[in-house]
């Protein structure tokens, strides 16, 4: 009797963690979007019906760099050969310049690994 108390309690517990974990992430998600909101979205748009001044930022975790199709970047990055992940996002916001040596977008530079993470976790939920 004792070790199924024991484990109905373990299972509760791990049930009440995912559901911290889920809580967790959808803050992040939040917290992402409205920094994106703050820092990015004068430039890129997230939503393909809204037109923006840089390359449409939905789905692009996973996505090629340079490679949005109708966008003109730059020959350095649409060469650049690697493809967007949580690191390479997280460079780019920092440095892009530094990541991609003759890229025409100008940045300042995110540099708070907190914000980086948070945005990425808001790229990564609209990237399907």
């Amino acid at each position: 009797m004792k070790a199924i108390l024991t484990l109905t309690a373990a299972i509760l517990a791990c049930g009440t963690l995912a559901a911290r974990a889920d809580t967790f992430d959808k803050v992040k998600v939040e917290a992402g979007r409205q920094l994106f909101d703050a820092e990015c979205h004068r430039c890129h748009a997230v939503d393909a019906d809204k037109a923006s001044y840089g390359p449409l930022l939905e789905g692009v975790v996973g996505r090629r760099a340079g490679s949005f199709e109708g966008y003109p970047y730059s020959p350095a990055l649409a060469g650049a050969g690697f493809v967007w992940t949580p690191g390479a996002l997280k460079a780019w916001m920092e440095a892009n310049d530094a990541l991609v040596p003759g890229t025409k977008m100008r940045h300042v530079g995110i540099e708070d690994p907190t914000v980086q993470d948070f945005i990425v976790s808001y790229l990564t939920s609209i990237s399907g």
